[in-house]
């Protein structure tokens, strides 16, 4: 009975165990797989669906690869609103995005009569202290506000290029805004006037990279014009204006509308705006004026202000004539007068012959003056005008008297020439009925003058011509200088004008000062160029101490160039010492010739500059990877601040020259500081240092080399 008890007991005790057991698994599945379907539920609801979810007990794993960073958050958020944040384990992985990009570098620099500012982002290896060093120099005593912000990441390609470019356009620039990107820089200035406008432009143009893309917006301030003049004709070679004014945009729109509906041809037609109109009808008037010359069919008229001088070809109709005569006479607005002229036939003097003047302008310069004048006063009147204009030595007078001229004659003449003058060459005619001015121009605006000039200085009866031929070739602005044309003239010049220093030294002698600023001049005025300035002395003292002097002596030319705001980007100095001589070294005048600076043009097909006889290789287009031959025999010239960073050679100070003709002046150009070993050899004499110089360099030798 008591073991059977015992049984019962256990058996008791065992089944409710394995219930417990089995309730508790029961219970945690549960658990687990409510945990899990209400998190997965809350998951749907945060638009995270790509999560996985397992639960292990009271944990629940959140596995699968999040889209970003934001998204692996939100989800381990979803998943503490339906269980203790604690409970969730993160196995998540978040997809590998790209590496930020860089951020986009601009430059804003403002300027004007209170300063200049420079608002951007630019690299932070850019030498901002640099940048403002030159901005600094470049604004003299104006104030400069630096609010630049840097950032850790390379440079992009073309941006020192288009910063470089964009301050050395500032000095031009008194008023403007310059925008600077990598590769593109936008200018947007005044000028003083339209001709300034048209210089500046071509400039810019000129000196900009061929890796920067340049945006000009030059303005320049409504011109005065006076006479306020306007001139349009219809011949047998068609409709065309020799002079045009206009006071608004409107009103040119109206005057060209107006021309064109009378022959003018299709295309760009300059009219210029501009300040003196003498009535706001100005408009008005010129459209009246531009149809009833239509309606005749031949002649011209032309405004000088408020006076119209309407001139029909010969042989008009009288009634035709007198129609539209009458018509203009009503129509126009007040202020406006009009002198109307219908031609007859040239009248002829007791030889049968018509009167006339003749001025020839040449291409050279030399003036003809023939025909008649009234009297010997205006004979000599014309001469002593055409000395002022055209100048004392250029003028040949060879016209005869005649007393029978018309009384307005010698005034004509003078306008004339007034107008001749504004050619390159060309030919004055006056006769009784009309005055002609034939020729060519390189200026665009020289009908316009001409018609100006005429219509000021003649009467409203006078009938005037204008044929005048534009010709690019003539044009100072767009026939500019070559690459080799600005090379030679530059060659030519150093040439006749030979840069010299102090005996034995790299300093540059007072006297170089202005050749290098016309040099300086010369070099702004050409496109952009690849340039080796070389540096050559005469054979007088050892080799090595001619090459360290000449290589001195070149970057102390580069160095007064870079001080004179010229942009040397392409620029390397280079010294050849004694190799190159173009004389005898063995006469005083040969070695005088031999100790030079040349420049010479780096071609891009050859990738290398080379004198006579020289094989070494010079490349233009990095200076820094030529710096170890500019250094190899002494340290540069001195360089300033500002231009330190243009030149990525290292330089440093020459010693100054003593005043007497010892061993330590032919020691200048060699110390280096480097110690000289036992060999002796001219390579390790270049790093000599000043003592060791003096007790290994022979008198003979330093006392002929202050002249190299």
């Amino acid at each position: 009975m008591r073991l059977s008890s015992l049984l019962i007991v256990f058996a008791t005790f065992a089944t409710a165990g394995l219930l417990s057991v089995v309730a508790a698994s029961l219970s945690a599945d549960l658990i687990e797989n409510t945990s899990k379907e209400a998190v997965k539920r809350e998951l749907s609801l945060a638009g995270q669906d790509w999560t996985e979810v397992h639960a292990e007990g009271l944990q629940v794993f959140l596995a699968g690869t999040a889209p970003t960073e934001a998204d692996r958050f939100r989800a381990m958020t979803a998943a503490g609103r339906i269980v203790d944040a604690a409970r969730v384990i993160d196995n998540m992985q978040v997809t590998a995005t790209a590496d930020i990009a860089p951020p986009r570098f601009s430059v804003e620099i403002l300027r004007n009569d209170a300063g200049i500012s420079l608002i951007g982002l630019i690299p932070e290896n850019s030498d901002r202290d640099g940048i403002l060093r030159s901005i600094r120099k470049l604004a003299g005593t104006q104030d400069v506000t630096d609010l630049l912000e840097t950032a850790e990441y390379d440079a992009p390609i073309a941006w020192q290029e288009s910063l470089n470019y964009a301050i050395s356009a500032l000095r031009d620039l008194p008023r403007s805004k310059i925008s600077v990107e990598a590769g593109q820089v936008s200018i947007t200035a005044m000028a003083n006037s339209p001709e300034d406008r048209q210089e500046l432009s071509a400039k810019l143009v000129r000196n900009s990279p061929s890796v920067v893309d340049v945006n000009l917006n030059i303005s320049a301030p409504r011109p005065v014009i006076t006479p306020f003049t306007l001139r349009f004709l219809i011949d047998e070679n068609g409709s065309r204006f020799d002079a045009c004014s206009a006071d608004t945009d409107r009103a040119r729109t109206r005057i060209l509308t107006a021309a064109r509906n009378a022959g003018l041809p299709a295309g760009r037609t300059d009219c210029t705006i501009g300040l003196g109109v003498p009535s706001p009808n100005w408009a008005a008037a010129v459209e009246t004026a531009i149809d009833g010359l239509a309606e005749l069919g031949h002649g011209s008229v032309t405004f000088s202000d408020a006076d119209i001088t309407l001139t029909a070809a010969m042989g008009t109709e009288q009634a035709l004539f007198d129609r539209v005569v009458g018509e203009l006479d009503s129509d126009l607005p007040d202020v406006f007068a009009l002198t109307a002229t219908l031609p007859e036939a040239p009248e002829t003097d007791a030889e049968g012959t018509t009167p006339e003047f003749t001025a020839t302008l040449s291409p050279e310069g030399l003036v003809a003056l023939r025909g008649r004048l009234a009297n010997e006063i205006s004979r000599d009147t014309t001469e002593s005008y055409a000395h002022a204009k055209f100048g004392s030595e250029q003028v040949y007078m060879a016209a005869r008297l005649d007393e029978t001229l018309p009384q307005s004659w010698p005034f004509r003449v003078m306008a004339g020439l007034d107008a001749l003058a504004q050619l390159h060459h060309g030919k004055l005619l006056v006769t009784p009925e009309s005055i002609s001015v034939t020729g060519k121009t390189g200026d665009t605006e020289t009908n316009a003058r001409i018609a100006q000039i005429l219509a000021d200085k003649l009467s409203s009866t006078d009938n005037f011509s204008i044929d005048v031929l534009y010709v690019e070739e003539l044009d100072p602005l767009a026939a500019l200088p070559t690459v080799e044309e600005c090379i030679a003239d530059i060659q030519a010049f150093a040439k006749d004008n030979k840069i010299t220093f102090e005996p034995g030294s790299g300093t540059l002698d007072a006297s170089a000062a202005d050749i290098l600023d016309s040099i300086a001049v010369k070099i702004s005025d050409c496109p952009e160029m690849q340039l080796e300035i070389q540096g050559h002395t005469d054979s007088q003292g050892r080799e090595s101490m001619n090459q360290a002097l000449s290589q001195t002596r070149a970057q102390s030319v580069l160095t007064a160039l870079q001080d004179r705001r010229i942009l040397t980007k392409g620029f390397v100095a280079k010294g050849y010492g004694e190799s190159q001589p173009i004389a005898d070294n063995e006469t005083e005048e040969g070695r005088e010739a031999n100790r030079r600076i040349e420049f010479v043009l780096v071609t891009p097909e050859a990738g290398e500059a080379t004198a006579e006889g020289d094989e070494s290789e010079a490349t233009a287009t990095d200076a820094e990877a030529t710096s170890e031959e500019q250094t190899a025999g002494a340290e540069a010239a001195p360089a300033s601040e500002e231009t330190a960073e243009e030149t990525p050679a290292e330089t440093t100070e020459a010693p100054a020259e003593t005043e007497t003709a010892t061993t330590e002046t032919a020691s200048e150009a060699v110390d280096t500081g480097a110690e000289e070993s036992d060999t002796g050899s001219e390579a390790e004499a270049e790093t000599a240092t000043t003592g060791q110089a003096e007790e290994t360099a022979p008198v003979g030798e330093e006392t002929t080399n202050d002249q190299n």
